[in-house]
């Protein structure tokens, strides 16, 4: 004889089925879905990397992948450790020299010797940059008509910045400084130092390169690079003149991915130079202790 379930547990039964294949048709999908997205990333991480190591065209565009550049190996750090009053007394003392950095606006133009030169760039080039890109181009100009050239695109500039970009205040608040836009030093200053921070690197083959943190990592090595100059007993005042950059660009002959940050005339201060009386805050009101 027959037995015929009862509709409730026909029911039960029925909506047990229908949940058990809607869940492993899901599963399958899951899985679908995650290889595919596993092909994906070897596709774009290994297969394309394998393609760049032979040395074949990558179809990513013209930037340098990661994982291009060869590995570096690590070697021992060979710092300096001092005894601590020769740390406090070596602290001190460098304090004392760069307490002396004044922006000085009268450069004698007595010749500097280019070694000097040479060596505060090299220091400036010291300074740490994002993923160690090094993105800083210091152009060095001695030679009298190209520096006369920098000072008329700079002035041309500077009094229109005067005259009309910066407003009141900003003029108002640099009068105490006694600045205005003739800018005499970039004629009599031995040398120029011009500092480009490039906006992406080239790398062989032409193809791009990140510059990670290309302004701050530029910026910190113009801190050394003053320190140097004080330490070498020379003297500069850091101008960021507004819109001047492409000109100078040009002028120079730097390419597209570089960006003035910086101009610096150098050389000795002049015999009867003369700065602002102006103090520094107080250590109190610059560092706060946690």
């Amino acid at each position: 004889m027959t037995q015929i379930l009862d509709p409730k547990m026909t029911w039960i039964l029925l909506s047990f089925w229908a949940a058990l294949l809607s869940y492993r048709s899901a599963k399958v999908n899951h899985e679908e879905h995650a290889r595919e997205q596993w092909e994906a990333y070897l596709h774009k991480h290994v297969w394309r990397r394998q393609i760049c190591s032979k040395g074949q065209t990558s179809d990513d565009g013209d930037w340098v992948e990661s994982g291009e550049e060869e590995e570096l190996c690590h070697v021992p750090y060979l710092g300096s450790r001092y005894p601590v009053e020769v740390m406090v007394q070596r602290s001190q003392d460098f304090y004392n020299l760069m307490n002396q950095r004044r922006s000085v606006r009268f450069i004698s133009p007595e010749p500097v010797p280019r070694q000097v030169i040479d060596n505060v760039i090299l220091t400036a080039g010291t300074a740490p940059s994002g993923a160690h890109t090094e993105p800083w181009t210091f152009v060095v100009v001695s030679d009298p008509e190209v520096k006369h050239q920098v000072r008329l695109v700079v002035e041309e500039e500077e009094e229109v910045n005067y005259r009309h970009r910066m407003g009141d205040k900003w003029v108002s608040d640099l009068q105490r400084l006694r600045t205005n836009w003739v800018k005499e030093y970039l004629d009599v200053a031995p040398y120029l130092v011009l500092v480009f921070k490039q906006t992406y690197g080239i790398a062989a083959g032409g193809k791009k390169k990140t510059h990670y943190y290309n302004e701050i990592s530029v910026s910190i090595s113009c801190g050394l690079l003053l320190a140097a100059l004080q330490n070498a007993g020379l003297v500069t005042v850091t101008t960021t003149p507004l819109n001047c950059g492409p000109k100078l660009r040009l002028l120079l002959q730097r390419p597209a991915n570089e960006k003035l940050l910086m101009l610096l005339p150098v050389g000795y201060p002049a015999s009867n130079a003369t700065v602002p009386d102006l103090t520094r805050k107080p250590l109190d009101d610059i560092v706060v202790h946690v």
